[in-house]
């Protein structure tokens, strides 16, 4: 079993910056594929950003190309997505978690989800 938390979500201007965690217990992040994800109200979930177990290779949305960057931390297991130039299309709630395929919404394991609010 794993239990994924996030944090650092909240309430930004258009332009500015967030940096959301995810601190994972029971299994090591490096166990699975981490992923980002989001949903906005509304709209399907989306994989915004995902890191392989090594670390070596990494997924962004096209939306995300260039603004976000995910990283992780294995000595921590904590999983990061550093968001820049934030839009207010990005406001959604965010969520980690641990995948055999990311891409394919194939996930084990889900976080609680942290609420991203980008104002105009």
């Amino acid at each position: 079993q794993v239990q994924l938390v996030e944090s650092g979500g909240g309430l930004v201007q258009a332009g500015g910056s967030l940096r959301l965690s995810c601190a994972a217990s029971g299994r090591a992040v490096s166990d699975y594929r981490m992923g980002w994800f989001r949903q906005a109200p509304g709209k399907e979930r989306e994989l915004v950003a995902a890191i392989s177990r090594s670390g070596g290779s990494l997924y962004y949305a096209d939306s995300a190309k260039g603004r976000f960057t995910i990283s992780k931390n294995n000595a921590r297991n904590t999983v990061s997505l550093q968001m820049n130039s934030l839009k207010p299309e990005d406001t959604a709630v965010y969520y980690c978690a641990a995948c055999d395929s990311p891409s394919s919404g194939d996930c084990d394991y889900w976080g609680q989800g942290t609420q991203v609010t980008v104002s105009s």
